[in-house]
């Protein structure tokens, strides 16, 4: 494990165990605690294990000096799908804790989150009433499992994120974010949205400007474009990077999930990854503010 790596995971976890309080356990207390379970579940994104197996074989055998417990593979398991609001917490408060936070344009985009692929896996599936099959145009192929939406800063800080049928229409699931946590967007007057051609609705520039935001995005050609749509073709390469960076450097597609609350947490166990790079790389004043280079390795 790298100084880097080591000094990313002790910063984390002093930082979460100062800031986020845990609930009071009923009888004997977890001999992990939650700061040491967020601290390990990061530390398996950004060292790209997917397999929880593997990962606990590595953390007794090289992690030792950092957690003076570690829990057999059953017991980790049960512990990351019950901490989804853990997790969650942790990204708002790593994300909060950064001067991207304020920032006053977001970026929307979806993802598919892929499930399983056999027709015996779908119809087995612990899924069946969550997940779908959709059809990513981005590479020309169906799949059948979730979608994630994700809004972040043009920098790539998560500011909001929900997985969804596939099937659900992108502006619906982007109307609940925002009608979800109103104070998000209260607490950046003027705020602006950047998204793509699926986001095109009347009915949704409506909803947004009654919560004085704006959504810029490209028109139908038969429309006459924006003067400002020409700033987007740059703009919304960098949503596009941040979901390869989910994609390819914190292992989404291999994210192993079987369940609801399976897929979920792995989901935001990337999230929380991503955030927590971002947050220490804008701490210590890195050149490159959602590298991971210094602690993949």
């Amino acid at each position: 494990m790298t100084t880097e790596l080591d000094t990313l995971l002790t910063a984390l976890y002093v930082h979460v165990d100062d800031h986020l309080k845990s609930p009071r356990w009923r009888g004997r207390p977890p001999r992990l605690t939650d700061a040491e379970l967020i601290t390990l579940a990061v530390a398996q994104a950004v060292l790209g294990f997917h397999c929880e197996a593997r990962w606990l074989r590595f953390a007794h055998t090289h992690l030792h000096g950092l957690f003076p417990y570690l829990p057999q593979r059953p017991a980790y398991n049960k512990r990351l799908r019950a901490a989804l609001g853990l997790v969650k917490r942790a990204i708002r408060l790593l994300a909060a804790d950064t001067d991207l936070w304020r920032d006053a344009v977001w970026i929307v985009d979806s993802t598919p989150v892929e499930c399983a692929r056999s027709r015996e896996s779908v119809k087995r599936s612990d899924l069946a009433g969550w997940a779908n099959y959709g059809y990513c145009h981005a590479h020309s192929r169906f799949y059948w499992g979730v979608k994630l939406h994700l809004v972040c800063t043009p920098a790539g800080l998560p500011v909001t994120w929900a997985l969804a049928d596939p099937k659900i229409d992108e502006r619906q699931v982007l109307a609940a974010l925002v009608d979800h946590e109103p104070e998000l967007a209260a607490a950046r007057p003027g705020l602006l949205i950047l998204a793509d051609k699926g986001y095109v609705s009347n009915k949704l520039d409506r909803f947004l400007a009654a919560r004085n935001i704006r959504l810029l995005r490209p028109s139908y050609r038969n429309r006459v474009a924006r003067p400002e749509e020409a700033l987007l073709k740059t703009v919304r390469q960098l949503i596009e990077s941040v979901n390869a960076t989910l994609k390819g450097q914190l292992g989404l597609e291999q994210h192993g999930g079987r369940s609801i609350e399976g897929i979920g947490v792995r989901v935001a166990q990337r999230i929380l990854a991503m955030t927590c790079a971002i947050w220490h790389n804008r701490t210590i004043g890195a050149a490159t503010t959602r590298s991971l280079i210094a602690y993949d390795h």
